[in-house]
């Protein structure tokens, strides 16, 4: 198990070449499942990494009458004999994969399983529910803990979500989109760390770079800016402060990433909602586990969160990750 993961409140070291999974995707053989399977075999061929996938299973204690009431498997093997299935089955959907695929059965929590597995990952990936009945109605289990706990980004795959319909290597080769990476910036260590992997999704995929700061609603100030009811014109004001502060802020990434195409806008909007709404156009949408002041919280922010259950596309939410060893630099074209 690779030591590159958190252990007190300061960042996690990442290193993205040193870990040897590449990229993790969770597999319990739902639609959503085979989704991020297939999401994931892409995003593993523009990282030029591994792809591993994982089924993990539980054994529950079991309570016997007498000794006839007793099953003839054993429970344990039973379960893993279904996991098994299931590893199989991916494997088939995986048929033509051109990369290196490691395949992972452990007996345990899937979100649990996952979230130690990641400190070995560049990437975890994820769908937005799997076979988690209750659980999994609104955001599966495993894709609600997942992004807040990983020691890698995470990829959350919606249920729109297109795979490959060609044949064989095809099937899984990445797209190529028109449509923007979109980065959700507060000015936050966090957020600064979200644009870095979004500039690195954006430089892989050839695709613009779109950045996007919410000023919240007036309604909402009262705390935040000391203001009850905000005077004519400071709206405005503010707005266009914030609008020229993120102009700054991207013509320093323009002048770091030359060849990367790069815009910025600040929208008067929920910042939960306004991720949303990008996320319906976008071919990714990045943001951090924790924001500023009232949108954080103590594991995944309120607004990482409220984006995860309604997004229209992918989001990648990013922990507390060192910047330092972070690479930018694009991968061969594809």
């Amino acid at each position: 198990m690779n030591d590159d993961i958190r252990t007190s409140d300061s960042p996690i070291p990442y290193v993205p070449d040193a870990r040897e999974l590449g990229v993790l995707v969770g597999f319990d053989g739902s639609d959503q499942a085979v989704l991020a399977l297939h999401y994931a075999a892409r995003a593993a061929q523009r990282l030029e990494a591994r792809l591993t996938v994982v089924t993990a299973y539980t054994v529950p204690p079991m309570l016997y009458a007498n000794i006839a009431s007793i099953p003839t498997e054993p429970e344990a093997a039973a379960r893993k004999a279904a996991a098994q299935q299931l590893l199989d089955e991916a494997s088939e959907h995986l048929r033509g994969y051109p990369g290196e695929v490691a395949m992972g059965l452990e007996e345990g929590d899937a979100a649990g399983v996952m979230v130690r597995h990641s400190a070995d990952a560049q990437l975890a990936v994820v769908g937005a529910r799997g076979r988690g009945g209750f659980l999994g109605r609104l955001l599966g289990s495993v894709s609600s803990a997942l992004p807040a706990h990983a020691h890698c980004p995470t990829v959350v795959v919606p249920s729109r979500y297109e795979i490959g319909t060609g044949e064989g290597a095809a099937r899984f080769a990445p797209v190529q989109d028109e449509s923007p990476v979109v980065a959700g910036v507060d000015h936050s260590a966090q957020s600064d760390v979200a644009v870095l992997l979004a500039v690195q999704a954006a430089r892989n995929r050839r695709a613009p770079l779109h950045l996007v700061m919410a000023m919240p609603p007036p309604e909402n100030w009262g705390g935040g800016y000391g203001i009850a009811i905000p005077e004519p014109g400071i709206i405005e004001k503010h707005q266009q402060e914030l609008a020229a502060d993120l102009t700054r802020y991207a013509d320093t990434l323009r002048e770091r990433y030359p060849d990367l195409e790069l815009t910025s806008e600040v929208e008067l909007a929920d910042p939960a909602t306004q991720l949303v709404e990008h996320s319906a156009r976008a071919q990714l949408v990045v943001l951090g586990t924790r924001g500023h002041g009232r949108v954080a919280s103590a594991v995944l922010g309120s607004v990482s969160r409220s984006v995860l259950q309604r997004a229209e596309g992918p989001v990648m939410v990013v922990p507390d990750l060192d910047p330092a060893r972070i690479r930018t630099d694009r991968r061969r074209p594809r």
